[in-house]
């Protein structure tokens, strides 16, 4: 006698919560794809969510205590079994979001994911935000003082930097006939650094023997070179993101764009097939395809972050993924590769390189048309010794002094455009 079978539901195997001031994410993973259902409501404001196809167990309830009293916008969630076969979720939240609400299908270990995005309906400005902060101050004319480099003196007498005496035309004259932007000599104006923590939240990046994740260990880094910059009399910094959150490619690049940076570092720790990989690179954009096999296959497993760390496709900002077309100039491949080759001389110091000269491929996060964007590996995640180096305190704050002179050491020589000196 046959048995009809009794329909499994599906089953929560992990619960995440990601706060940041950018939005907060909320991940359920489970077994099989869920059909769901949301609504918003307010007075006071409230998000409704229902999961049809699964029964409350101990691993969702977890879901109550992960809620943090700073979250800047969950207040508490409640949860329950609404119906049999249907669990219903209600986020109280601290003020009115946009959500947005999608599925993920299994990629890099993860099961099937739902995944909740909380945005503020009135987003702060980030500039605002960090002023606020006291982490943006504002240049003042006069008070500027061009970055010096810290380095050896190059075995060769570089050239002078002083014009030769000869007449000079009438100041107002240029000004009337020569609109293009001139370089900066004297640096006369703050200059804007954004740093780019790779991977976060959901995209743990490459993870070490040791268990050590790359998201963390680059984030170190990152917050480590940050204090470092601020202390420079006319540099400022915008970091794509300051604790651990996803933040999709695009939206990285964007973020950098906004502040008007002159600089976009990402900065991450490598990982491969093999162990025995080791030393640190740094590589730039490519128009042409990438400089060698390897540096095509780094620079697609990096591509990949938006899929691992999720975002939703069916919203994705046109406009957004514009950004992420190949709109890159001759000139700042040129000046990201000056860029590329000042820091990977100052990392060679501490470090032994993985290649001697910068390598280029397509990096997504790297198409800023407007912006010298390189991208640093600290070193090799994946390689035992390198992984116990990129959890030293003193390793950490070694990457970011040699990130730092090779910055200096660029703008020493490539001082930035002019601009107006109040910005």
């Amino acid at each position: 006698m046959l048995v009809p079978s009794v329909a499994r539901a599906a089953q929560i195997v992990a619960v995440r919560v990601w706060p940041a001031d950018d939005y907060t994410r909320v991940t359920l993973e489970n077994d099989s794809d869920l059909k769901t259902s949301h609504f918003v409501v307010q007075n006071p404001d409230r998000m409704v969510v229902d999961i049809e196809g699964i029964e409350l167990n101990s691993t969702l309830k977890e879901l109550v205590a992960k809620i943090q009293p700073n979250d800047p916008y969950i207040k508490q969630v409640r949860v329950g079994q609404n119906r049999p076969g249907v669990v219903r979720l209600v986020f109280d939240l601290k003020e009115e979001v946009k959500p947005q609400v999608f599925t993920l299908p299994p990629v890099a270990g993860y099961q099937h994911r739902l995944v909740f995005d909380l945005y503020p309906v009135n987003p702060p400005d980030p500039i605002a935000m960090m002023i606020e902060k006291g982490e943006w101050p504002s240049s003042t004319p006069g008070e500027v003082t061009p970055p010096v480099a810290q380095t050896k003196p190059d075995p060769k007498p570089a050239p002078t930097l002083q014009p030769q005496p000869q007449p000079q035309p009438d100041q107002s004259q240029i000004a009337r006939n020569d609109p293009k932007p001139e370089r900066s000599s004297n640096l006369t104006r703050m200059i804007t650094i954004a740093l780019d923590p790779g991977h976060g939240g959901e995209d743990p990046g490459a993870t070490g023997s040791g268990g050590n994740h790359e998201k963390h260990v680059v984030l170190s880094i990152a917050k480590r070179l940050k204090a470092r910059i601020e202390q420079q009399p006319n540099m400022r910094v915008m970091l794509t993101r300051d604790a651990d959150f996803f933040v999709p490619l695009g939206v990285r690049v964007q973020k950098a764009r906004k502040v008007q940076a002159d600089l976009f570092v990402s900065i991450h720790a490598d990982a491969f097939v093999t162990p025995s990989a080791r030393g640190s690179s740094v590589f730039a954009l490519s128009e042409k395809g990438a400089s060698s096999t390897a540096a095509r296959w780094l620079a697609n497993k990096e591509n990949s972050a938006d899929m691992i760390g999720g975002i939703n496709i069916k919203s994705h900002d046109r406009q957004l993924a514009s950004v992420l077309l190949d709109l890159s100039t001759t000139a700042q491949i040129s000046d990201s590769m000056k860029l590329g080759g000042a820091v990977l001389g100052e990392i060679g110091g501490i470090n032994k390189l993985h290649k001697g000269s910068v390598e280029q491929a397509g990096f997504a996060v790297l198409k800023a048309p407007d912006i010298p964007s390189i991208l640093i590996e600290t070193a090799f995640i994946s390689n035992p010794e390198e992984e116990a180096k990129l959890t030293d305190n003193a390793y950490q704050d070694q990457m970011a002094d040699a990130i730092l002179k090779g910055i200096k050491k660029y703008f020493a020589h490539n001082p930035p455009l002019a601009r107006n000196v109040l910005t």
